[in-house]
C-alpha cells in the first residue's frame, strides 16, 4: 500500500521560491508542517515555512539533516542536482520522483520522451557542432529555434534562426554546448494544463488556461480559454496521459501551442505548480497549491471546476522603475486581489508577485486585471 500523509505530518520543498510560498502557505492551512532546503537567504518560501534548511545542494551532510526530518519531499522547481535528490530519497518519501525531475530539466530528455511516447511535438535536433546544426537546418527547415538543452526558462537560452543567417556565425554566438534545435511553430494561441495524479493512479485535471507572454515571459492568463470543446477535451487527454507515462505522483504543468487547425504540439513540461495555475487560488475549488498538497500526500484529490472566470497578470520587476507601486489604486476594483512574494530587489523582468481578478467573463476578466496592473503605474495622489 502507497503510503499516506495525514495533516500533521512534515512535508518537505526543495527551492525556496513564490512556488513554495503559495504551496506552504496551503499545506499549513491544511494543518501541514513545512521544511524548505534552499541556498538562499530569506526566501520567499522560507519567510511562510515552519522551517529552513539554507545551504548548498551539493552539501550531502546538509540535505541529509533536512530530509532525515520529513515524512515527505516535493519540489517548487525542477532544476535540482540529481546527486542530491537521490540522498533524499535514501531518507525520505520523494514525490515527484527524481527521474521524472531528471527528464523535465532537459529539453532534449523531455522531448524525446515526449517523442517515443508518440505524443505531439514539433520536429527536433540534438546539436553539438556546427555541421550538426547545419545538418538539422536542411533536415527541420527555417524559422528554427536554438535552444541550451539545460537551465532555459522565460526566454534565456534562445536563439531564432531565420533563412538568411549564416550557420557558423550562429554556432559561434551559440547559447550553451549541449542544444536543441526545434522547428519554429506557427501557432494561434499558447495554452497549458494542469495536471495532479495521485499514488493510486487517480487523476484530475483543471481547465485548459490561454497564456500570452511578453517578451518570452508569461504575462496573462485567463480562464476559461477560448477554445472549442474538443481542443479542451484533447489537452486534458494529452496532460493525463504524460502524467501517466511518466508515473507521476504529485503536480504536472504542460505547456502547449494550439495551431489553427486545433493541432496541440506539446511544448514543455514542468512537473510542479506553474505561472500559469495561479488563477485556480481565487478562481477554481481547488488550487494548484493545495491540490499538489493532496497529490504528494496521498489524499483524495480536489475538485477543478471554474467558480468564476478569472485573469492573472504577472508584476514584473519593471513596475517598481517609478517607486513604490499604487496598491490602493490597483485594488480599488471589487473582484481584484494582489499576491507578493516577498522578495526584497525589483529588477526588470523578474517576477515579483501577482494580480487575479474575477468577472462574468474571461474576456472582462482579462480587461478588469490589466486596468488593475496599469493602475499601480498611476500618479500618486
Amino acid at each position: 500500500m502507497m503510503p499516506q500523509f495525514l495533516p500533521g505530518a512534515t512535508i518537505g520543498v526543495m527551492g525556496g521560491g513564490q512556488l513554495g510560498r503559495m504551496f506552504a502557505m496551503a499545506a499549513r492551512r491544511m494543518g501541514y508542517r513545512v521544511h524548505v532546503f534552499t541556498p538562499e537567504e530569506n526566501s520567499p518560501a522560507g519567510q511562510l515555512a515552519d522551517a529552513t534548511t539554507t545551504a548548498s545542494y551539493a552539501d550531502e551532510e546538509a540535505v541529509g539533516r533536512f530530509a532525515r526530518q520529513l515524512d515527505v519531499l516535493t519540489f517548487e522547481f525542477e532544476n535540482i542536482p540529481a546527486q542530491t535528490i537521490d540522498w533524499c530519497a535514501a531518507l525520505c518519501v520523494v514525490r515527484p520522483a527524481g527521474a521524472i525531475l531528471n527528464t523535465a530539466q532537459n529539453r532534449l530528455r523531455e522531448k524525446t520522451f515526449l517523442s517515443e511516447g508518440n505524443l505531439p511535438v514539433a520536429s527536433f535536433r540534438a546539436v553539438r557542432s556546427a555541421a550538426e546544426l547545419a545538418a538539422a537546418l536542411d533536415q527541420i527547415g527555417r524559422p528554427a529555434i536554438l535552444k541550451s538543452a539545460s537551465f532555459g526558462y522565460d526566454g534565456k537560452g534562445q536563439r531564432r534562426i531565420f533563412a538568411q543567417e549564416n550557420v557558423d556565425e550562429i554556432w559561434a554566438a551559440r547559447p550553451g554546448d549541449e542544444l536543441i534545435l526545434e522547428r519554429a511553430v506557427d501557432f494561434e494561441k499558447e495554452v497549458s494544463v494542469l495536471v495532479a495524479r495521485g499514488a493510486d493512479g487517480s487523476s484530475s485535471t483543471f481547465p485548459v488556461c490561454e497564456n500570452v507572454h511578453r517578451h518570452h515571459i508569461l504575462d496573462v492568463t485567463s480562464v476559461p480559454a477560448k477554445i472549442e470543446p474538443a481542443v479542451e477535451k484533447n489537452a486534458a487527454l494529452l496532460a493525463r496521459t504524460i502524467a501517466e507515462q511518466l508515473d507521476l505522483v504529485g503536480l504536472l504543468a504542460v505547456e502547449m501551442f494550439l495551431r489553427s487547425d486545433g493541432e496541440l504540439l506539446v511544448n514543455e513540461l514542468a512537473p510542479r505548480p506553474h505561472n500559469s495555475g495561479h488563477w485556480s487560488i481565487e478562481g477554481c475549488a481547488t488550487s494548484q497549491f493545495e491540490q499538489q498538497v493532496r497529490a504528494v500526500c496521498g489524499l483524495p484529490l480536489g475538485a477543478t471546476e471554474i467558480l468564476q472566470p478569472t485573469a492573472m497578470a504577472n508584476l514584473l520587476g519593471d513596475a517598481w522603475q517609478n517607486g513604490e507601486p499604487h496598491w490602493a489604486r490597483a485594488l480599488g476594483t471589487p473582484g481584484v486581489h494582489l499576491h507578493l512574494y516577498g522578495k526584497r530587489e525589483p529588477r526588470p523582468g523578474r517576477k515579483m508577485g501577482h494580480l487575479t481578478a474575477t468577472a462574468s467573463s474571461a474576456d472582462a476578466a482579462v480587461r478588469k486585471v490589466l486596468e488593475a496592473r496599469a493602475a499601480l503605474g498611476d500618479a500618486r495622489s
